[in-house]
């Protein structure tokens, strides 16, 4: 069976495919464009797991203890969102993940938007 995207969404910084959403999870790719960057951004209850599918990312994200760090990831390399926890993607290159997350699509808070966004 082939699976066809559910929703397409352009962003400023890239685009969001949608795949599956149920009571359970959420599946999208998620492309960033080359030195542009989303949100500086939380969430209350979403839990997300990203593999990085192509291209390079820096993703700034909180440590446990609450501290905003600067890490690089690359191709096969998984990351995780705790909810509450701060975090921003920068596409370094072309790139694209795939994200699996807890079902609240609308569960974004926004910190700090480079495109004037509103949470």
């Amino acid at each position: 069976m082939k699976q066809e995207v559910i929703e397409y969404i352009e962003k400023p910084w890239g685009y969001e495919k949608l795949y599956a959403v149920n009571d359970s999870y959420a599946v999208k790719e998620i492309g960033f464009n080359k030195g542009a960057r989303c949100s500086l951004q939380k969430h209350e209850q979403k839990l997300e797991h990203a593999y990085v599918l192509y291209g390079k990312l820096q993703v700034e994200e909180d440590d446990e203890n609450g501290n905003l760090q600067t890490n690089i990831y690359t191709p096969g390399m998984v990351y995780e969102q705790k909810p509450g926890f701060r975090h921003r993607v920068t596409g370094l290159e072309d790139s694209a993940i795939i994200e699996v997350s807890t079902p609240q699509l609308d569960d974004v808070i926004r910190l700090q938007d480079d495109y004037g966004r509103q949470s």
